[in-house]
Parts: C-alpha cells; sequence; structure tokens
C-alpha cells in the first residue's frame, strides 16, 4: 500500500484506504474505497494531481492525495 502521490502518471491504483478526516469530502467527490484511480498527471511546483476515476477527471490537492492510500496493479496480485 502506498500514497497516491507516489504512482506514476499513466498507472492504475485501487483506492484501499483514506484518512477519517478525508472520508465525507470524497464521497462528495464520487469518491469511495475500492474506486479504481488512473493518475493523468501530476503538476510541477507542488501543484494538484489530476486523476480519473468513474469516467471523470478530478484534480486533488497534494495534502488530500498523501492521505490517499492506495494499490497498484502489482500490488495487488
Amino acid at each position: 500500500m502506498q500514497s497516491l502521490l507516489n504512482v506514476p502518471n499513466g498507472q492504475q491504483a485501487q483506492l484501499v484506504s483514506v484518512s477519517e478526516r478525508l472520508l465525507r469530502k470524497l464521497k462528495q467527490y464520487g469518491l469511495h474505497p475500492g474506486d479504481t484511480l488512473r493518475v493523468l498527471r501530476s503538476a510541477p511546483w507542488g501543484g494538484p494531481l489530476l486523476v480519473e476515476v468513474n469516467g471523470r477527471e478530478l484534480a486533488l490537492g497534494r495534502s488530500v492525495a498523501e492521505n490517499l492510500f492506495v494499490e497498484t496493479e502489482c500490488e495487488l496480485h
């Protein structure tokens, strides 16, 4: 398990765990544990991560992304 910040661009990962303080906020975005995310790009200079989830693109700040714990395909097998 790793932070979403560590997932390279273009790679998919499954959301496994979220800090409790973020869970309600993420549900408002339509993001739930068990969802598959794909990192589209990481903005330079500490900018947000652009991810695709459930056919939608979301920009997540780095402070949020570091508290989203995921498993990549190679970790799942």
